[in-house]
Parts: structure tokens; sequence; C-alpha cells
């Protein structure tokens, strides 16, 4: 528990009102403009978090104990006293004091901010749960977390940025970055620690309310960024879902599941009231807070966004220097001096310093869950019957079926423990497949420690159901899909194939290969599937057949058993675990 609620002599303006802080932001925040809806949208100097600037504070000696790299912490108080003296300059600090979750299991935080901030707390304090919701009458807010976040303060330390993680205290130090998933993540890393300290294991997924029958049950969803984790805990099968959370919440023994957060931190870049309608009317509503959406000059909002002409980057010059543009740069590209293509490689990737001439695909909002059309009720969460992964495949090796289902608590966790996806935007320049522990950058300890946690946990539910499934490609990506050579997994297709499992409708098979448990096209039980969703997505192996790529198929099964072996063994984990994913004998 944090002892002192004021550790620092300044003027403390405490849980302020959402229109108390948007004119905070308003006067303070740089780089922050009113969209035609009304919502404030802020552009960021970061486009994403700065994993490469995280430390745990702990000796070099505990390396091997932790998932981010440490700092001695003598080295870390140095920056640590910079920071305060930094915030005494400031003389004042917006204070949040709220708990991640409801009920007995909700954990007490206190975040702290500098003025120029006013847009995180803003954001922060949709996602919060006020202490109302929590608190008996009477009764004192005492913090386990405090998140200290000073924007643009740049400390003494490579990059300019440093986000210093104190586990032994559970104080969070931001400095540098203005990215609001880092004030975010702050907390929900420190509650990964506080929660696998007590038994449970927290978990990177969104989780939606299911009705099997007459029966309420809860589904979660793992993925990474760019998987689809937001759409899919959000949109429909018919009427039997109702979202829950979005991003993270906490697994405990027997299907006990609490909660993290009281909205909802969606992608917005491609967003349509079409395909994604609770995300985007919460999205377009006033209530919600947006970072690094395209807005033109007008203020009118472009989720589809990506190359900037030279007039649109002349309507948003004076943001673009203000968040780290090159001005020589930005005015060549103004002028017609540096076209697109002198300024991107084959790939369409910016050479550095031209970021610039396309606009991130990162842009968020920050939803509140008032806003959220039909949300289950927060306050009575059922077990979990059903946990499943998103793997975003991409590539013209990309073999991941549509949906499949883990025979046994070992397979789902070394599937669990690989997080395997595509790199999208949100990883920055990089391209290509990923792999991430239980899709959860976000856990401090040593990542091993969440397989040999999740067997522990699903030994206690038997019944549970364990799946993944495949939210990108097979056979290729968009140049080949637009040529008819591949197949893109679209929302109806990952709908329905979630409808089929959470309704028992689906006829399995096991697939030789791999051993996890695969459509069965054959079963007369799965024609209705059939017709919605294509052969070639529910096995991709039919694909590579007709294709007569079947060269390509055996060698990425080869390769990903080799690869995924690799992968958990350097993560020490159990070697039964290892067995039951990659299927040898």
């Amino acid at each position: 528990m944090i002892e002192n609620l004021r550790p620092y002599d300044v003027e403390y303006l405490t849980n302020l009102s959402q229109e108390q802080l948007r004119e905070f932001a308003l006067e303070h925040t740089p780089s922050i403009g009113v969209t035609a809806q009304g919502n404030l949208n802020k552009v960021s100097r970061n486009k994403a978090r700065m994993a490469r600037f995280t430390f745990v504070i702990a000796p070099e000696s505990d390396d091997a104990l932790y998932s981010a790299k440490t700092m001695p912490r003598d080295q870390a108080d140095v920056l640590i006293a910079a920071q305060k003296e930094y915030i005494l300059g400031k003389g004042k600090l917006i204070e949040l004091q709220a708990f991640l979750g409801l009920g007995p299991r909700a954990v007490p935080v206190q975040w702290l901010y500098t003025m120029e901030g006013a847009n995180i707390a803003g954001m922060q304090s949709i996602l919060g749960f006020p202490t109302s919701d929590v608190l008996k009458d009477g009764e004192a807010f005492a913090p386990e977390f405090r998140v200290v976040y000073t924007p643009d303060h740049v400390p003494d330390s490579p990059g300019g940025q440093a986000i210093l993680v104190d586990l032994e205290n559970y104080t969070t130090y931001i400095m540098g970055p203005d990215y609001f998933g880092e004030s975010k993540k702050a907390a929900l890393r420190m509650l990964n620690d506080l929660t696998f300290q007590q038994g449970g294991l927290t978990l990177h997924a969104g989780a939606k309310a299911v009705k099997i029958g007459d029966t309420s049950v809860t589904m979660t969803i793992m993925g990474l960024s760019g998987t689809g984790k937001t759409t899919t805990t959000f949109s429909k099968q018919g009427d039997v879902a109702q979202p829950i959370q979005d991003d993270m919440v906490t697994l405990w023994p027997h299907g006990e599941l609490s909660i993290t957060e009281n909205g909802c931190f969606a992608k917005t870049f491609g967003l349509t009231e079409e395909t994604e309608p609770v995300i985007y009317r919460g999205t377009m509503s006033r209530e919600a807070w947006l970072e690094n959406a395209y807005t033109d000059t007008d203020g009118v909002l472009d989720f589809f966004k990506d190359e900037l002409t030279a007039d649109e980057v002349a309507g948003c010059r004076q943001t673009l220097i203000d968040t780290n543009a090159p001005a020589d740069n930005v005015d060549k590209y103004i002028a017609g001096d540096a076209s697109l293509n002198d300024v991107t490689n084959d790939a369409g990737t910016p050479d550095d310093g031209w970021d610039f001439v396309k606009w991130t695909q990162n842009g968020r909002s920050i939803i509140p869950m008032s806003s959220v059309e039909d949300a289950a009720d927060l306050t009575a969460i059922p077990p979990v019957k059903s946990m499943g992964i998103l793997n975003r495949d991409e590539g013209r090796d990309a073999a991941t079926p549509g949906i499949l289902r883990f025979k046994s608590p070992e397979q789902a966790a070394g599937y669990f423990m690989l997080g395997e996806t595509t790199k999208t935007s949100a990883a920055g320049k990089d391209t290509g497949k990923t792999r991430s522990p239980f899709t959860q950058p976000f856990f401090p300890r040593a990542f091993g420690l969440q397989a040999g946690r999740f067997r522990e946990l699903a030994a206690t539910m038997s019944d549970v159901g364990l799946w993944m499934m495949n939210t990108g490609y097979v056979g290729g990506s968009v140049k080949e899909v637009a040529a008819d050579q591949a197949f893109k997994v679209k929302i109806r297709h990952s709908s329905a194939m979630l409808e089929a499992l959470i309704t028992e409708k689906i006829a399995w098979t096991e697939d030789p290969d791999f051993g996890y448990l695969v459509v069965d096209l054959d079963a007369p039980e799965n024609a209705a599937l059939l017709e919605k969703v294509p052969a070639e997505i529910l096995r991709p192996v039919t694909f590579f057949e007709k294709a007569g790529r079947m060269d390509e198929y055996r060698a990425w099964v080869a390769a990903m058993k080799s690869e995924r072996r690799t992968f958990l063994e350097k993560f020490d984990v159990d070697a039964d675990i290892i067995a039951a994913t990659t299927n040898d004998a």
C-alpha cells in the first residue's frame, strides 16, 4: 500500500470532471484539437508505447527474473529526483483516484500528471472506476499503486524518455512519452505482478458474456494489437454476446474472472459503422477521447488516411513539426522538392525522418462503457467457460485454420505462450510474423511463468473450451486477395465461426500435423458454417492442395514446429507443454 498520499509539495487537483479535464487539455496539452464531432484529438510525439525505454528497478544480477530491462536503484533514483524537481517547478498535479476493477478484487490506483498531461488524465479517468463505485460510505481511499506521469519532462537518459517500474513499492514513473498507452499500461503492468503473487493470471484479453442455451458464461479473447481483439469482443454473434472488457482481465481458480477497466481503448484505422458499429458510434460521441486520429483542417475525421499529399501536410504542418517531424523535410515535401516515392522504399515504408508522409495507423479512441451499446453487467460476471487467442496470420505461408480447438490445457498453454501473429502498424516499422508470450508485453516477471500458472488454473476448470482463431489471411495478403490468389478472413467470417463455436455447433476432427481439432469439412453438422465461411479458411490445407502449393504448406508445417519449439524452450516452458504444442510423440 502507498503510504504517503501527497508525495510532492504542490497543489493537487483531484478527481476533476470530464469537462474540467477537457478545458485543461485545450489550455495545457500541445497538439490537441476539437474534431467536428466535438471530441478532443491529441496528436502525440510517440505513436506507440516505448518498450525499449522501460526498466524494472532491480539489480542487473536479477535480469533473468524480469521480462523488461533492469536499472539499478541508485541510477533510477537520480532520474526520479530530477522528475520530482520538474514537478515542484510546475507547482500543480492533476490527481486521479480510481480503481482497476470492481468488487472485492478491485485495486485502488493513484495517477498523478503534470498539467500538459491533462488529456491523458481525461482518458484515464474514463477507464478507471470511480471511488464511489467501490468504497463504502466513510471509507478512505488508500492506493495500492501509484503512477507519476510527466509528458514534457525530458530525463537525462537514452532517447530522452524513461519508464521506471518500481515493483517493490508498486510505483511507476513515466518521463518523456506523451502517449496514453503508457499511463494505461503502467497500472496494468503492476496489476499483472500483484495478481500473479496472489495466485491469478492477468491476461491481455477482451471478454464477452455469451449465452449457451439458458446459461450465461464468459468468453475471453486474447490477442496482440492489430489481431482484432477489440473488434471481436465488441462484435455480436446474433443476440448471444455482450461485451465485458476489451483489453485486460484476470483469471482466478475455478473460472472466476475479475475486470480492470470502465471503458474501451480501440484502434480507429479502418473504422466504419458498418463493420464495427459499437466502436464507431462510441468513437464518434463527444464523450470519447481520440489520439492520433487524422482530421482535416475542418476537424473532419478520416479513419482511412494513409499517405499524405503535400497540401495535407501543409494543413497540419505545425502539428507535425511539434511532434518531432524534421521541419526541413516537412517544408521540402510541401514545396514538392521531395515526393512520396522519393522518401519511401519498395514496401512503402518511409525513410528515417520522413515518417510524417504516412499517417499512423495506430490511431485510438477511448470510449466509456456507458457509450458501449448492450454492455454486460460488470457487477455480475459469469464464470469463464471459453478461452481463445487470435492469430492474424498473413503472407504466402499463412496457413492457420480459421478456427481450431485445443485438446488439452497443455496444448492451449503452449499456443497462448507463443502469442503468434503478424506485426501491424502498432509495432512501428517492423513487419512479419512475431511471437509474444500470452500476447502479454506487460507481464513484468519472467515470461515463462505464465504457461505454468495457466496450466494450474486450467486444472481447476475442466469444462472450459480452449481455441484459436485466424483473423488475417490464408495463402497471401492484400495483393493476393485482390488477384483471387488468397483468402481474407473477414469480420463476418469471424462472427460466424465464433457463433458456431459458442453454440457448440461444430463437428471437429484432429489435424494430422499439429494434433489440435479443426472443422470436419465432411461432417453434415458443419454445412451451415460452410455456407458462411469458405472451406479454404476453415481448413487452409485445402487451399494449398487446390493451388498446387503443398510444398509450401509442408515447409510451413516444418518451420512452425521448429520455431515454436525453439521459442518455448527459450522461456523454460515445461517439456509436456512443448510436446503438446508441436504434436511430438
